[in-house]
Order: C-alpha cells, then structure tokens, then sequence
C-alpha cells in the first residue's frame, strides 16, 4: 500500500504520523501571546475568503471565516469517516468483517460523539505541500486509502484563487482478492452565524508587552434558525446549511458540503444532532455504511445545534480503483471592520453579492477540481524536480505561503479604483494590523513573485496614505509618551486593523510612534521600485503612483537629519523595524536603508523621465504641484553624495559597520546590510565597497550564527564578535527573526556564500517545523524553546532566497 499511494506524493513533503504529537513543542515567550500548540495543518480556503485548517490528527480546529480573525477550536462533527466491508453480503460461506472509523486520532473532550469509533494514532502518514495535503490511511482498512485536500491557489490568478472552497479527493483502491465495500461519510455542523464579533464596539487595551489589542469573541453555538436543505441536480449530491432570513451581514450566509453522483454510487444523508451521542448517525453508518436519508428543513431553536452528513457507498471489485471528491464551500461574503464598516469579499465579484452561492460555489469545484489539481502540480513540479534544491528547502518554500491564506487576509472586491480590489495580510495574529510595511520589506517577496498585482495594490494603499494625518493623540505602549496616530507626509507603520477600517485609516499599532521610525520612508521607496525592477521593468504606471508620495515622505524624513550631514540620526529610542532595540545616532542598519532608497528614488526619477512622452498616461498621471522631477532627482542626489562618506566615516571599523555611530555598542548587527542587500537586488549601485560588504557579511555569520549555541538555532539579531551577549537580558537582539534569517541568506547568495545561505536556512526551518510551530510560523524563536508572534508575515522571505537563486539572481 505504503509504495503506490506515497509515490503519487512529492518527495519533499512536511509529514508526520497521523495523530502523533509532540515531547516538547516550542512554547510562547509573553504569556499575553498566542499559543495554540502544535495542533497545526494546512490551511484550506482561498485568500480573503476566510479559511479552516485541519490538523495532522485529522480534525478541522482553525476557523478563519471571519476577516481579520483568529478563531481555534476543534469542531468534533465536522469530520470524515470511513466504513468497509470486507467480503460479499450475498456469499452463503463468507464471513463479513466490518469496520468503521471517525478519521480523528482524538475522541471530543467534551464527552459527545462518545458513540463514535476514532481513528487509532500512528496508522499512516500526513502530508503537506502548499497548498496541498495527503492523510494516507495505512494498516487499518483493506482497502488502500487515501485523501488530498487542496484549494485552487494558482500564480498570477485573481479569480479562483479567491475561492472559498476545500476539496477533498479520495483515492480507493482494492489491492485483495475479495470484494471490499466502503462508505466515506462527510459530516459538517451549521455554524452560520458563528463568526463574527459578538462586541461590537470592542474596547482596545495595551497588552503586557506594549501592544494595542481588542476584544473578540465569536459567537459561537450561537444557531438559533439555521437550517438544513438536501440538494440533488444531474450531476452533484449533496446539502447547503444556512439561516432563516434574508438578511446579508458578518456571519451571515451559507456552508455547503457536496460530491459527485455516479451510477456506481449509493448516496445517503441525514440530519442529526452533533451535540449528542453522534448514535443517530453511527449506529447505521457503522452497520452497514448507509444513512437514514431523514430530511427536515425545519429551523432549530435556540440552545438546539444542527449538523448534516453525506455518504457515499460503494463495492469495489479485486484490483479495482476509484477517485471520489467531496467539496466543503461556504458563501460568507462580506466581512465588518468597524460598525457599518463593510466591505464585499473578492469571491463575489464571480458568484454574487446574496450570500445565497455555497452550493454554486460547490458544484463549481466539482466540475473543474481536476483542472485546478493538474494547474497546482504544473505550478509545483518545476521547482520538487529541481535536483539543485534540497528537500527540506522546497517544502518550507512552499508551506509558508500558508500565510497568505491564514493570515487573516483581506481581499476586497473590485471597483474603479482598484479593478483587482484590496488585498492584505496580517503583520501576525498577536500584532493584529495589516501589511507592516518594515516586516513586509522581507516577507513581501513571495505575494510579489506569485501575484504581483496584489503586491503592487498594497503599494498603492500605502502611497495613498503618505499625504494624510490623523491628529488623534494616543499613548505609546512603550514609553508611556503621548504621540500623533499620523502625521502628515510620514510612511504609516501599517494599513489598519481590522476592527476599524484597513487601507483608510492607518497606523494602528502603538507600541511605538512609528511617525519617528527612520526606516518606513526607505522601506517604501525601495518596494516600490523593486516592483517595477523585478517584474518586467515596465509597470510605469505604478512609478507615477507612487512618485509623489515618495517625494514626501523621503523630504519628511530628511528632517530628522538634526546635524545636516545627510543622513537621518536615530533618535535612541527604539525607532525602527527592531523596536526594542535602541539605536543612536547615524545606523548601519537606517542609514543602509536610506542611501539604497535615495538610490532607487534617482532611478525612479529618471525612469518617468524616460517614460514614452507621447503616451497618453505620461499627461494624465503626471503629478500636479510637485516640482519638476529633473529637480527632485538632483536633490536626492545632493543627499546621496553627502551621506555616502559619512556612512563609511561613522560606521566602518574594519571588518564590520558598527550598530551606530553614537551609543558606543561593539555588538555585531546581523542585519547592518538590509540597504546593500536591496541595492545590489535592484541593480542599483553599491552602497558599501564590495570587500567591506563580504567581510561584515561573514562577521555576522560567525559571530551571530555559528558563534550562537554551535550554530544550532539561527542567527542572532546582535551579539559581541565573540557570540557573547552584549546584554545578557535583552530582549531582539538575541532572538532569532525567521524572516531576518531568511534575509541575510539571500544577502548570502548573493555575496556568493551559498553553502553558508543554505546551513543557516536549513537550521532555522528545521527548528519551527520539529517543533511543532508549522502553519504558525513565529517572527522569532530562542535558544531555551520559547517563540513570539505566531503566524508572521516576514517569514514568507524564504522567496526571497529562492528568488536570488533563480529568476532575479544575476541582475547586476
């Protein structure tokens, strides 16, 4: 069995046993954050349509359906189960042996469903390759089993891939001499109404560590008029759960559960109650495999739940093979932010506004399943068959894009101004506002290499949002101090949150003031262009977008160049993407960035200069009141001429670049060369001299990395040359940052250090994927098994190193 089903699996596959757990899984630093433990799967459900995860224990337990939020419980009914029999009813000699399992390796905890058979722990394999997954069943039925849960996330698609659907394809076969009889049964609990926030004017509080959160709780069991429909047409069997009402709200609308009729087939379903003994659907299905096909529209009352099963039976002759997919859809379509702050799904540009589309939604799965499953393997299969790419890097390449569909991510529906809509993901469930732009600098690489038009919507959003304040004074998490949410002309931190209103109001965090961050204004410029650069150069569209918002937010930062030598000066207050960590004076790590995005802003500049005059953008988007562009480029170069040297003066030592130049600190920063990483990317000019550049490279790979624990963990964020600390009790600098890992080995291969790239890389992924931080991946983790941040946007940097080795590697 093992041979037939696995080599149908990419080799490079994350997998474990089904339902084994784990000794000693990394566990949450700040007790305020979130951990979930490692029960984590692979998401299913398309970006911005909401999603659910189902483990490796075989159980369904993440329920993102609500935009923006978190939700993590098991839901015992929602599962598949499997009956077989083994010989023919009809024989007179043939003793029948039956079994009959609920494929979880964990009975509820809540003492329901007691009536129910669970899967035993250990009996076969789960598989995962973003964004598909296996459960190959082994050593429990006859019949060799199998199952691959995929949604149709495809590249440089802005239509199915916003699909909220699963499909799971189940392969049968009979490998024995002797008829086999299965059902597979797909039962699911109407939890319309279920997410969306019962507090409907949360209050937002400053958590232990300094960050703003805010009151969510679902309504959960909340069912109260859902009902039930059986539904049959030519083609498709199966039942929609939906509510009493017309009404179309958060929460509001429908789930589906559906497969394929064929003459072969027996179909079954009922209606039951999940919050029982589960005998009114077991006792049958484990029988004989059947249902009682009870039919009741009726809606329940309140404190009553409602759940419907499907099953499919069937007889299988010695030798012979079947494919069966079932599709779970759901049609919630629009999401809330603040009150009457709603916004439509980008699904619904394809399947309609109502609410009404989970079964449309269904059938469509189960006509163009098998095209979207070829489209996903021809997608994947250049990069598994790369005999170049170890394995263990081909698998985390493709399971961080996990994110993307579990980030909490928004898609909006399209309209004039944005005919794709508005796209964004979380910075992490902890820090709960979208698209940080300084954690984006790294963990963008991937939404830009597969869909780049979503990436460059993001970019938009920001530029849109330079010129604007928000004169609301609030108190920063950190310090205490009192602060503007935006002022006019700086780089906002992030696009909002979700209990207000993503894209428009911004700036959400508070933890810092980040109008004071002397990175965001750099981090944006650089993005921008390397959008333009690195797809096709000819996106010109996007340079005019953004031009003028450039200008004001690089003359914006300007001013906190407090001692005219060209390069703003941190401020000793913790004001960048490392926002614990203090930085004084003139930083390897902002000034890096700002000469790179000085750089990038003169080739933007003289791009638009060449842009063809006589198309008729070039006069429409044209910006109106700005100064010339052959004036703003001299400007930026003035800067750049002035603060080249000083870079070099203040922060040289003579094998690295100082942290800065004013605090005195020895400590080797591992990420000091972020600006030279992006400048040689985009073909830029070098910010540092090549051999300086080489050298601090492998200080920080000695001293952060190898130095730190024997190498066993990651690089550090900044230790002493030694690997010493320089604060025993700090917090950033001795963690290490997934995503900045990632980072310094794309710099790495870059600089022409590949086997250091890939050890460093390889260290880092095996730590959070054996410990049981998969589909969670944590901003940072440290060397005693503790982790922050779950669920990080930077990770999704592993693009980056992928991106350096092939399609953008040899630019300059």
């Amino acid at each position: 069995m093992k041979d037939r089903h696995l080599t149908q699996l990419p080799p490079c596959t994350w997998n474990r046993p089904i339902g084994l757990g784990w000794d000693k899984p990394y566990t949450v630093r700040n007790p305020s954050n979130l951990d979930d433990g490692p029960w984590h799967g692979m998401p299913l459900g398309g970006f911005g349509a909401g999603c659910m995860g189902r483990s490796s224990k075989g159980d369904f337990n993440l329920w993102h359906i609500d935009g923006g939020e978190h939700t993590f419980q098991s839901v015992p009914a929602c599962q598949f189960s499997v009956f077989e029999q083994q010989g023919d009813a009809c024989g007179k000699d043939e003793v029948l042996r039956t079994f009959a399992y609920a494929l979880c390796t964990e009975a509820p905890d809540d003492g329901s469903l007691h009536a129910w058979q669970w899967y035993p722990q250990n009996q076969g394999t789960y598989h995962a390759l973003y964004p598909r997954s296996w459960f190959v069943y082994e050593d429990v039925f006859q019949s060799q089993l199998s199952c691959e849960q995929f949604s149709p996330i495809l590249p440089e698609n802005y239509e199915e891939t916003s699909y909220p659907v699963a499909i799971f394809v189940w392969n049968v076969h009979n490998p024995t001499d002797k008829l086999l009889t299965l059902s597979i049964m797909l039962t699911w609990q109407n939890m319309v109404g279920w997410f969306t926030n019962s507090i409907k004017s949360p209050k937002v509080r400053v958590r232990d560590d300094g960050s703003p959160v805010y009151e969510y709780e679902p309504r959960l069991g909340q069912s109260a008029g859902n009902y039930t429909k059986l539904v049959e047409d030519s083609n498709s069997f199966g039942c929609v759960l939906g509510r009493v009402g017309t009404e179309v709200a958060e929460g509001l609308g429908q789930w589906a559960i559906a497969t394929a009729t064929n003459p072969k087939y027996q179909f079954h379903h009922t209606r039951w109650n999940p919050t029982g003994t589960g005998e009114d659907v077991w006792q049958s299905f484990s029988t004989d495999g059947s249902l009682p096909n009870y039919t009741d529209e009726t809606p329940i009352a309140e404190g009553e739940q409602l759940a419907s099963a499907i099953a499919i039976k069937f007889t299988l002759q010695p030798g012979e093979s079947l494919e069966i997919p079932f599709v779970i859809a759901w049609d919630f379509p629009i999401t809330e932010f603040a009150p009457g702050v709603n916004y439509y799904r980008r699904y619904t540009d394809f399947f309609g506004k109502s609410g009404h589309n989970a079964w449309k939604i269904a059938t469509t799965a189960l006509q163009q399943y098998q095209n979207w499953q070829k489209q996903v393997q021809d997608w994947q299969q250049p990069i598994v068959d790369r005999q170049d790419l170890p394995n263990w890097f081909k698998m985390a390449l493709f399971n961080e894009l996990y994110d993307l569909t579990s980030g909490g991510t928004l898609w909006s529906a399209a309209d004039e101004r944005d005919p794709i809509g508005q796209f964004a993901v979380l910075e992490c469930i902890d820090y709960r506002w979208y698209e940080s732009l300084d954690v984006r600098l790294y963990g963008s690489f991937a939404l830009l290499m597969l869909w780049s038009k979503l990436d460059k919507s993001i970019l938009r959003a920001y530029a849109r949002s330079i010129s604007t304040s928000d004169r609301t004074l609030r108190e920063i998490g950190y310090n205490k101090a009192t602060g503007l949410r935006k002022v006019a002309n700086a780089t906002p931190h992030d696009l909002g949150a979700p209990n207000e209103h993503p894209w428009e109001k911004t700036n959400y965090t508070s933890y810092q003031d980040c109008n004071l961050w002397k990175d965001l204004p750099s981090d944006f410029v650089l993005q921008v262009y390397r959008d333009f650069v690195l797809t096709g150069s000819t996106d010109w569209e996007l340079l005019w977008d953004c031009w003028a918002a450039i200008g004001q937010t690089l003359t914006y930062l300007k001013t906190f160049d407090l001692d005219g030598d060209g390069i703003p000066e941190n401020s000793g207050a913790p004001d960048q993407t490392f926002d614990d960590w203090r930085l004084q004076g003139v930083s390897a790590y902002c000034g890096g960035l700002w000469l790179a995005g000085l750089e990038a802003a003169i080739a933007i500049g003289k791009t638009l200069i060449s842009y063809p005059p006589e198309h008729p953008l070039g006069e429409i988007l044209t910006p109106l009141n700005q100064p010339p562009i052959t004036e703003t480029i001299a400007t930026y170069q003035t800067w750049l001429e002035q603060s080249r040297p000083i870079y070099q003066e203040k922060l040289w030592n003579g094998q690295y670049y100082k942290l800065d130049s004013e605090s005195g600190s020895d400590v080797v920063m591992a990420d000091q060369l972020c600006g030279q990483f992006y400048a040689r990317l985009l073909g830029l000019p070098d910010i540092v001299p090549s051999d300086r550049a080489l050298s601090s490279l492998k200080t920080v790979y000695e001293a952060c990395f190898l130095k730190f624990h024997n190498g066993a963990f990651g690089a550090a964020n900044g230790l002493k040359i030694d690997g010493s600390p320089e604060n025993p009790d700090a917090t950033h600098p001795l963690e290490v940052w997934t995503g900045i890992n990632f980072g310094i080995a794309a710099f790495l291969i870059q600089m022409g250090m590949k086997e250091e790239a890939f050890k460093l890389t390889q260290t880092v992924v095996q730590q959070f994927y054996d410990n049981g931080l998969q589909f969670r991946t944590p901003e940072a983790i440290t060397a005693v098994g503790t982790f922050r941040a779950c669920h990080y946007l930077r990770p999704m940097a592993i693009w980056a190193v992928y991106g350096v080795l092939d399609s953008f590697g040899e630019r300059r």
